[in-house]
């Protein structure tokens, strides 16, 4: 791992190539059909996570990527004095390697998701690239983690479908353990965590407007919309991310 090219938040390295040249990262190795590589997405939720789970940081070290998708992460860095070079939101990155991989003629899987939402998202997209194969989709069962058989007859599907990008949207930590667990045996070029991306694409749960993504508030408008699910996540989880900041900036000794 190349740390020049990282910043470093709250212990986790993160790339600061912009969101053009992470789509340009992920194409080339899946062009070249380099060995399996996994891209992860951390925002706050997961820099908070990441302090007590070795697992998932031992995941994070390992990866091909590491981008942020959270904005708070780039005013973290901003005051660092280490800034990123923008956003690399999950979901947008989803949507424009669908649009490349119509263009260049790669396979995707959709893997995940809601129950409905990655057949909803398949139309979706291929109203919008004609030209986009996606060559399988499924929505694992509740509990499939601990299902010997439902998990063969996952990696049976993805290896039979032979995809050069997997999208996997099972949410954090959950996706990430499980591609980590898989991506070597699967074979597939690059899989991504891209956590309720179907869900936003689809039109299952709108998305924030512009103007608060922007102002890096979508997390907002999501609490907004699912305060039941997100409270606990974003109130305390982003509070816990703030003082883990300052604990860095002014104590860096310490982390």
């Amino acid at each position: 791992m190349n740390y020049s090219t990282r910043v470093n938040i709250c212990g986790v390295h993160i790339n600061r190539y912009s969101f053009d040249e992470v789509v340009e990262q992920i194409v080339h190795h899946v062009i070249a059909r380099s060995a399996p590589q996994y891209v992860v997405t951390p925002n706050a939720q997961h820099i908070v996570i990441l302090q007590h789970d070795s697992l998932f940081r031992k995941i994070y070290q390992k990866a091909l990527l590491v981008v942020p998708d959270g904005v708070p992460l780039l005013w973290a860095a901003k005051l660092f004095g280490t800034p990123l070079s923008g956003r690399v939101n999950g979901t947008d990155l989803f949507e424009r390697l669908c649009q490349v991989s119509s263009e260049r003629g790669l396979k995707v899987f959709l893997l995940g998701g809601r129950p409905g939402a990655s057949d909803k998202t398949a139309q979706v997209l291929q109203a919008r690239y004609p030209n986009l194969q996606i060559v399988g989709k499924y929505c694992p069962p509740y509990g499939f983690e601990s299902d010997s058989k439902e998990l063969q007859r996952i990696n049976s599907a993805v290896q039979e479908a032979a995809p050069d990008i997997l999208f996997v949207a099972l949410g954090a930590p959950k996706q990430e353990y499980w591609i980590y667990d898989n991506y070597q045996q699967l074979g597939v070029p690059v899989s991504i965590g891209i956590g309720v991306s179907f869900e936003l694409v689809s039109g299952m749960i709108k998305r924030a407007p512009k103007i608060m993504q922007g102002a890096g508030l979508e997390w907002l408008f999501r609490l907004i919309v699912e305060p039941q699910r997100l409270c606990q996540r974003y109130l305390v989880g982003n509070t816990v991310f703030i003082l883990l900041v300052l604990r860095q900036k002014f104590s860096f000794s310490k982390l």
